[in-house]
């Protein structure tokens, strides 16, 4: 017997994670689905979570899913269908993640359960192919679960698109800066202690800082590369997760963006989730832990409790005092009207749609922002250069 770790939840959604012998994963799934509860998952006892294994890449997992549905629709068996797809698979550790789930599905675990054990594949994903399993409808939920990939990576698309520009723009001003303080700067001072003349105070400041950047620049640099890779393993912590998204969404006009963006995000996750069958509060958590920003993932857990009590789920949003008005009416509209799916894929539509265009607002007033700032910068470091050089030409005319 091998003991398993079992996640789950009772008819009344109070979560709780067990540890038991069974034989097979599968058995033990079963044996707490027929008894009323609801399996998260189940997995054997010291596997690594799935969140700290290598994640699929998601372009390769849409197509595979497209694949898999075509097929499933054409009536190939599912492990047929498996098969098939990682030997044609070109990624190679999803081909071996492939053919390790059909061997799975063969020997009669489910679906869900041998991709949960992969790790690596999207929560959400595991999730709504256990609610199309349970539900008897696993192509149309899957079809689901491909309409909303779709649609987020194309967001995500356009997203890191508007972002390229701006961000080439900074480090091409961040390089001329480092080439002019480490490069040019150390020259005109070897200049001017040839003409031994007395320099102007930002001439003297600029040239000090051009001999420590080439005296000390190597160590300036390792210090500064240590230092964003400790705040980077910091911010993988829960406190530090916390504490940056937090700094994010204080950040005025982008806190507001970045603020919408993870309410869509977690609007249409929610619907995806709802639409496929799954509970309310395991779909909300599984929701909360699909997003990036920590507050409203745990603004989300907090909004469980009121639920689990038989308050509206509006009710429990407003409570957390972290979602925008708007997105509170809208769900309470949804709720009154028994909508509740469709109205939060209008949310996330309606968010979508104002994060686009806020970005792009943000964009053309960042990038002539940027220009004037590195033309001034430029302007300033050459006018402390050449000022002594200036004086001296007119000091010559004089005389």
């Amino acid at each position: 017997m091998t003991e398993f770790v079992i996640k789950l939840a009772d008819e009344r959604g109070r979560v709780q994670e067990q540890t038991l012998p069974a034989a097979t994963a599968d058995e033990l799934r079963s044996r707490f689905t027929q008894a009323g509860y609801y399996v998260y998952s189940v997995k054997p006892r010291g596997v690594g979570s799935a969140s700290k294994r290598k994640k699929v890449k998601l372009e390769s997992f849409l197509i595979f899913n497209q694949q898999f549905v075509t097929l499933i629709k054409a009536g190939l068996p599912i492990p047929g269908s498996l098969q098939l797809l990682g030997r044609r698979q070109k990624d190679l550790r999803l081909k071996a993640q492939l053919e390790n789930i059909a061997e799975r599905v063969k020997t009669g675990e489910s679906l869900s359960a041998a991709f949960d054990a992969q790790g690596g594949f999207p929560l959400v994903y595991t999730t709504t192919l256990l609610a199309g399993e349970r539900s008897g409808n696993l192509e149309e939920v899957l079809q689901r679960y491909l309409d909303f990939q779709r649609i987020s990576l194309t967001f995500r698309k356009k997203l890191k698109a508007s972002m390229v520009y701006p961000v080439l723009l900074v480090t091409l001003v961040l390089g001329l800066f480092v080439f002019l303080i480490t490069f040019v700067v150390p020259r005109f001072a070897t200049l001017y202690d040839q003409l031994n003349t007395p320099l102007p105070a930002i001439t003297v400041f600029l040239l000090h800082v051009g001999n420590i950047a080439q005296s000390y620049g190597i160590y300036i640099g390792v210090a500064v590369i240590i230092t964003v890779f400790l705040l980077y393993r910091w911010s993988k912590t829960d406190a530090g997760a916390l504490m940056v998204d937090r700094f994010r969404l204080a950040i005025p006009l982008f806190g507001q963006v970045w603020l919408k963006y993870q309410v869509a995000l977690f609007s249409r996750t929610l619907s995806t989730l709802l639409t496929g069958g799954l509970p309310l509060v395991p779909s909300l958590e599984t929701a909360a832990r699909s997003i990036s920003s920590r507050q409203i993932s745990n603004a989300v857990f907090n909004s469980v409790t009121s639920v689990r009590e038989g308050k509206n789920l509006s009710f429990s949003m407003e409570t957390t005092k972290v979602f925008p008005e708007l997105a509170i009416e809208m769900v309470e509209v949804g709720e009154s009207t028994g909508a509740l799916p469709a109205m939060l894929n209008s949310v996330a539509g309606f968010f979508e749609e104002d994060v686009e265009t806020s970005l792009t607002a943000a964009m053309s007033l960042i990038e002539p922002t940027i220009l004037i700032a590195m033309g001034i910068a430029v302007a300033i470091i050459l006018m402390a250069l050449y000022l002594p050089i200036l004086q001296l030409g007119a000091g010559a005319v004089n005389h």
